[in-house]
C-alpha cells in the first residue's frame, strides 16, 4: 500500500459562487436516499453524477458530498451503505476517519492561542521544549542519519503550521530516517490491526509528551524554514498546545472547538454505542475493495496511544461542516463566538515563511495556512485539506462556499477524487451562474 496521506494540492479548487435555489421533487415514489438528496442533486448534477458513478461502479462502498453556501442549510448528495455487507445507508451523520483533515482543526486551535497572546507565530518552539534548541539536519535529505550538520535556525510555530520545520514523516520519508522513525515509535496515526502491506506494524509511543521528546532526537530532513515538506509538524503542535494551554490536547479541542461548534460526533475515539454509524475503511487491491478496518470492530473503537493532531480524528460530514461553517462565519458558529475574526483571517492566509521552496511539492503554486492549503490568484479565499482515506473538504471565504466529500478507501491515490470533486462542484456552480 502506498503512503496514507493525500492533500488538496495538485487540484483545481473552487473559484465560483452561486445562490442556493429551492424546490424538492415531489409526487414520486422515491427511495429514501433519492428523496433525501433530490434538492441537492437538482442543484449539483455534476457532483451527483460523480457520486453515483463511483458507488454504482463498485469503486466505493459509499460517498457523501456535503455542500453549503453562506449560512444556508447543509445539502447532501449520498450513495451507498456504511459497508458493502451492511444495509444501513451512508448519510451526513455517518462516521468517517478523516486523517489529515484533522490538521486544519489543530491549526486553528493554535491560532486561538496566538490570538490570545499565549503563543507567537514566529516563536521558537525551544522556548517551550528545550530539547529542540540544538537540532541536527541531514547532509543529504533522506540519506544517512549519521552524516549530519547543525541547524542554522530554530523551528518556529509558523513552521509547524506550514510543514516548513524540516521535520520528517514516516509515511513520506524513505530509507534510514523512515526506519528510525518507525523503530522509535514515531508513528503519526492508526489504520488497522490487520497486517496490510505498506502499513507500519510498529507501536506508537504511549503519550504526546514522549512523542515530542523522542522526535527531538531525530535529525531534520531540511533546514527549518527553507522547504515545504509534509511532516509531523501538526502532531508536534498538539504538544505545544498542551504546554501553552495547560490542558490535554484532546480536551482543549473538545472545550474550545467541538463543544462550541456543536460537533457532537467528533473525537479521537468512537464510543462503542456509536459503532453502528462508523463506515468501513477499504484497501484498493487490484481494483477490488478489501476491508482493512471494519466499522463494527474498528481500531478507532479503542483509545489511541495519544491524540494525533495530524491524522487522528473521526467525524461526520455534518460535524465537519460545522467547523467549515465556523471558518466561513469568521469565527462564529451560529450565535457563538468560537474564534476571533482576526484569528480566522490569519489562519486561512498564506503563512509560508519568506523564501520557502514549494517547487515539486503538494504546496506548489499555492500558499499554506494553519494546517491547510491556501489558494492564490483565481483560487484566492480557498482554504482546506484532504485525508488519507479519500476525504476532502474546503471553504472559499471569498465566495462563501463550504464543501466536503466523504468516503473510505486507501491509498487515496487509487482514485482522483480530490481533483474531481472540486471540478464537479465548480461545473455545477458555473452552470447555475449562467442560468
Amino acid at each position: 500500500m502506498q503512503d496514507f496521506n493525500s492533500t488538496l494540492s495538485r487540484r483545481s479548487l473552487l473559484r465560483g459562487s452561486a445562490l442556493l435555489g429551492a424546490g424538492l421533487a415531489g409526487g414520486l415514489a422515491l427511495p429514501r436516499w433519492a428523496y433525501a438528496n433530490a434538492a441537492a442533486e437538482a442543484q449539483f448534477p455534476a457532483v451527483a453524477r460523480m457520486v453515483g458513478d463511483y458507488v454504482g461502479a463498485g469503486k466505493l462502498a459509499n460517498a457523501v458530498a456535503a455542500l453549503g453556501f453562506g449560512s444556508a442549510p447543509l445539502l447532501e448528495v449520498a450513495r451507498g451503505n456504511l459497508a458493502l455487507d451492511v444495509a444501513r445507508p451512508a448519510d451526513l451523520d455517518s462516521l468517517y476517519r478523516i486523517y489529515s483533515m484533522t490538521k486544519p482543526i489543530t491549526g486553528m486551535a493554535a491560532m486561538m492561542l496566538i490570538d490570545e497572546g499565549k503563543l507567537r507565530l514566529d516563536q521558537p518552539i525551544a522556548d517551550l521544549m528545550p530539547r529542540y534548541a540544538k537540532m541536527q539536519v541531514q547532509v543529504t535529505p533522506d540519506g544517512s542519519v549519521t552524516e549530519l550538520k547543525p541547524a542554522q535556525t530554530q523551528i518556529t510555530v509558523r513552521q509547524l503550521l506550514t510543514h516548513t520545520a524540516g521535520l520528517g514523516y514516516s509515511i513520506i520519508q524513505k530509507g534510514p530516517l523512515k526506519d528510525a522513525y518507525e523503530k522509535a515509535g514515531l508513528l503519526p496515526g492508526q489504520i488497522t490491526r490487520l497486517p496490510v502491506p505498506g502499513v507500519p506494524s510498529g507501536k506508537p509511543l504511549p503519550s504526546l509528551a514522549l512523542f515530542a521528546d523522542k522526535l527531538a532526537e531525530m535529525p531534520l530532513v531540511y533546514e527549518p524554514g527553507t522547504r515545504w515538506s509534509y511532516s509531523v509538524g501538526l502532531d508536534l503542535l498538539g504538544r505545544v498546545i498542551e504546554i501553552v494551554s495547560g490542558k490535554r490536547f484532546d480536551l482543549f479541542l473538545q472545550e474550545r472547538i467541538f463543544d462550541p461548534c456543536a460537533m457532537t460526533s467528533t473525537g479521537f475515539r468512537v464510543p462503542a454505542r456509536e459503532a453502528g454509524r462508523l463506515t468501513t475503511n477499504y484497501g484498493v487491491f487490484n481494483g477490488a475493495l478489501v476491508p482493512i478496518d471494519a466499522g463494527e470492530n474498528s481500531i478507532f473503537l479503542e483509545a489511541p496511544a495519544f491524540p494525533f493532531g495530524g491524522a487522528g480524528l473521526v467525524t461526520s460530514p455534518r460535524d465537519y461542516d460545522r467547523f467549515l461553517a465556523m471558518l466561513l462565519g469568521y469565527g462564529m458558529s451560529g450565535p457563538v463566538r468560537v474564534m476571533s475574526e482576526a484569528a480566522v483571517r490569519l489562519g486561512t492566509s498564506n503563512l509560508l515563511p519568506g523564501g520557502a521552496d514549494t517547487g515539486g511539492t503538494w504546496a506548489a503554486n499555492a500558499g499554506f495556512g494553519a494546517g491547510g492549503r491556501v489558494g492564490l490568484g483565481a483560487d484566492a479565499g480557498t482554504f482546506g485539506w484532504s485525508g488519507a482515506a479519500g476525504t476532502v473538504a474546503f471553504v472559499n471565504l471569498r465566495v462563501g462556499v463550504r464543501a466536503g466529500f466523504y468516503t473510505q478507501f486507501m491509498p487515496s491515490s487509487s482514485y482522483p477524487i480530490s481533483d474531481e470533486f472540486p471540478k464537479a462542484l465548480l461545473a455545477d456552480v458555473t452552470m447555475k451562474k449562467a442560468a
